[in-house]
């Protein structure tokens, strides 16, 4: 009798655990149904595009937008335009090969700084390009009466993922009759960081008290940049003045960054420049 009862009792707990294998995910999956189905639930997610933002150190940052520069005419004084032949102007554009470097005419998308914020960010770099004895102390501030702002795209037409916002800071056109001394000429600025990369300032100073070794050294700290390497196999029929040192910074993918310090004579302009 108790074994008929116990093989009775094994029998219906098979038939229940076939009874649920077959019907019990049914029965699950309508219960969660009537749980998610009619009703508004929020979820956390990532802004749009963030899970596709790359970060690049401070070699790659500067070594993508001087390939940028490297395809296009340099910004420079009218003294080296005239030297060079040049007018000075930048036609910013779509450049052929692996780089462009284009105007952003949409503006700051929300993370960069933005064309208010970019002339106090400015005078900042200034200031503590004054303080770590890049710039003397003569160097006067710039302000949006006199100077124009553009914002800029350096893109690896590549790997577009390697891409980079960049204002150019220059002293307007409107000035070319002003007195020009103590006056930053041009300069590039991260516009996520607001890190100075290459400027053109004229200043007091001549090229005998400049030492370019501690420029280099307070400018690629301050950009964060690894330490620079010799420059080898160096062209003075590149360069349109006499007055220059130049530094070899790591890249990307094995190539090189080449910065310069550099001066120009007769007008007491004082350089770095990341762009051959």
């Amino acid at each position: 009798m108790k074994r008929a009862i116990v093989n009775m009792g094994v029998l219906f707990g098979v038939l229940a655990v076939i009874c649920l294998s077959v019907w019990g995910p049914e029965t699950l999956a309508r219960y969660q149904d009537r749980r998610v189905l009619n009703e508004i639930h929020t979820q956390p997610v990532e802004g749009e595009g963030e899970g596709y933002r790359y970060t690049l150190n401070g070699n790659e940052r500067v070594f993508l937008l001087s390939q940028c520069l490297n395809g296009q005419n340099l910004p420079e004084s009218e003294w080296n335009a005239r030297i060079s032949g040049g007018n000075g102007e930048l036609p910013y554009q779509n450049m052929g090969g692996t780089y462009a470097f284009v105007q952003n005419r949409q503006g700051p998308s929300g993370k960069e700084i933005t064309g208010e914020e970019i002339y106090g960010v400015c005078n900042e770099g200034i200031k503590t390009f004054q303080e770590l004895g890049i710039l003397p102390d003569t160097v006067k501030k710039v302000d949006a009466s006199a100077y124009e702002a553009s914002l800029y795209s350096a893109i690896d037409v590549l790997e577009p993922r390697n891409h980079i916002a960049v204002w150019k800071v220059s002293l307007s056109d409107s000035q070319k009759n002003a007195d020009k001394s103590n006056r930053l000429i041009d300069a590039y600025i991260d516009a996520d960081n607001g890190r100075i990369y290459e400027f053109y300032a004229r200043t007091e100073l001549d090229w005998e008290q400049i030492a370019p070794d501690e420029i280099i050294e307070a400018w690629r700290g301050y950009a964060g940049l690894g330490e620079p390497e010799p420059y080898p196999d160096d062209n003075p029929l590149l360069e349109t003045t006499p007055y220059y040192k130049k530094y070899l910074f790591d890249g990307m993918e094995e190539e090189h960054t080449v910065a310069t310090v550099g001066f120009y004579e007769g007008i007491n302009e004082l350089f770095i420049k990341i762009a051959k």
